[in-house]
């Protein structure tokens, strides 16, 4: 009896001892939160969600593979190529206080060659970078291979990239909108229509906004003659143009803003924390007020905006119920 449990013992130490022991755990079910990742292209950063490891031992290392366009033709070549694009000099911050001319910004920043997107091994997130504004529009599918001390697993479609063209509101937000009536005799004021804020990108090139005010015929008002004024010490576009000088056009006022977003911080003097908000008074002499009587009135509009990427762009603010005097 002693002798077959003698055998027993050494033959279960000889099994186990013989057999491999496998080391942690690579689950089946790695996954994004959503498959589908979108690339608003051109914007400066966009990364997708990490990939959840769903117990998986880590650390885990990812390769991103077979990326093939959905409707079976030739991937781009944009995924690959390498293009120009200027960001901040890595480790070096940029104050929007005290860097405020383009020398002191040109500092920061350099020029580099890269590729649209970036795939991070360690997390399995995609980042993509202004380049981006090249990839074709479509959904580009891919599939994931994942390896930890457990062993190498294979995920077929594992994603799809959706590149897409940002919305208004990746790229706009209007902050404020309002018009008041200034009465010249007495200086009283009353609220009339709001003015009507609208945006249009018309180029991916420079960083330059064109800002309109026009009358409700679409008649733009002329601030080079003095069509458009100040409001006392009240913040006016200029005061967020903090790298080129605002130019006064017979149509428009036109800022070089060179650095997204614009305004890169709100306005803030000695007794106020102006936000974002811009004011002007359109002079009696030159508008027509519905309602109120030609002469005596002028236009206070006051709005408030901010831009999110680089690019040209038309911001313009439409006074709906006044009339331009030519």
């Amino acid at each position: 009896m002693k002798k077959t449990l003698l055998y027993l013992f050494t033959a279960c130490v000889s099994f186990f001892a013989c057999k491999k022991i496998t080391e942690g755990f690579l689950s089946d079910t790695l996954r994004y939160t959503s498959p589908a990742l979108y690339c608003q292209r051109g914007l400066a950063l966009v990364q997708s969600d990490k990939i959840y490891l769903d117990g998986s031992t880590p650390p885990v290392t990812f390769e991103m593979q077979n990326l093939r366009d959905s409707s079976g033709g030739k991937l781009p070549e944009a995924f690959n190529t390498k293009y120009e694009i200027t960001v901040f000099k890595t480790g070096v911050t940029f104050n929007v206080d005290t860097d405020t001319t383009v020398e002191l910004l040109n500092q920061k920043r350099e020029t580099i060659q890269t590729v649209p997107m970036e795939f991070n091994t360690v997390s399995g997130q995609l980042t993509f970078n202004r380049a981006s504004t090249n990839i074709p529009l479509g959904i580009y599918n891919f599939d994931i291979q994942a390896t930890n001390r457990n062993g190498t697993k294979f995920y077929p479609s594992f994603g799809s990239i959706h590149v897409v063209d940002p919305t208004e509101e990746d790229m706009f937000t209007q902050e404020d909108n309002v018009n008041n009536v200034f009465s010249d005799a007495d200086g009283s004021s009353q609220a009339v229509k709001n003015p009507k804020l609208t945006f249009r990108k018309v180029s991916d090139e420079g960083a330059r906004i064109i800002l309109k005010i026009i009358d409700k015929n679409g008649n733009a008002f002329n601030p080079a003659a003095g069509e458009i004024m100040a409001r006392g010490d009240r913040p006016t576009f200029e005061n967020y143009a903090r790298f080129n000088p605002v130019i006064f056009s017979d149509t428009a006022m036109i800022c070089d803003f060179e650095v997204a977003p614009f305004p890169l911080a709100p306005y803030i003097d000695a007794t106020t924390n102006w936000a974002h908000l811009i004011y002007y008074r359109i002079p009696s002499n030159h508008v027509t007020i519905d309602g109120f009587p030609d002469g005596k009135y002028s236009a206070n509009p006051r709005f408030a905006f901010q831009i999110k990427l680089e690019g040209t762009f038309i911001v313009q603010l439409q006074l709906t119920d006044a009339v331009r005097k030519p």
